[in-house]
């Protein structure tokens, strides 16, 4: 739950590096809550076709605290936050970005110094 709070923390901090635990446990915590939300729109709406409104929000709180995590985890492997750009090419982009994902951290790089060691 801490490095969920810590993404939000940082919203707007691009620079720096995140490590593999922050990453993935915000996805971790953000997926929980859209689950959580689509279930509670769904009883909100019934058998309805209803615009999902708690569901949208969700997504839309969390779009600037994933996008800087996505770009301090780019760092943290000695990339440019630029690729994370790279997720437009469909089907391959995202597996891409996948990949990066789950790489462990370089060393001290241009982006700061390895937060494991910290």
């Amino acid at each position: 739950m801490n490095w969920y709070l810590k993404a939000f923390k940082q919203y707007a901090d691009f620079s720096g590096r995140a490590t593999r635990s922050e990453y993935w446990y915000f996805i971790l915590f953000y997926s929980i809550l859209v689950i959580i939300a689509s279930f509670v729109d769904t009883l909100l709406s019934g058998q309805d076709n209803t615009f999902p409104v708690v569901t949208m929000i969700v997504i839309l709180v969390h779009i600037m605290p994933s996008l800087a995590v996505s770009v301090r985890r780019l760092h943290d492997i000695g990339k440019s936050g630029w690729w994370y750009l790279i997720s437009l090419i469909p089907v391959i982009g995202p597996i891409i970005l996948i990949i990066f994902a789950v790489l462990d951290s370089d060393q001290d790089n241009q982006y700061g110094p390895n937060p494991k060691a910290l």
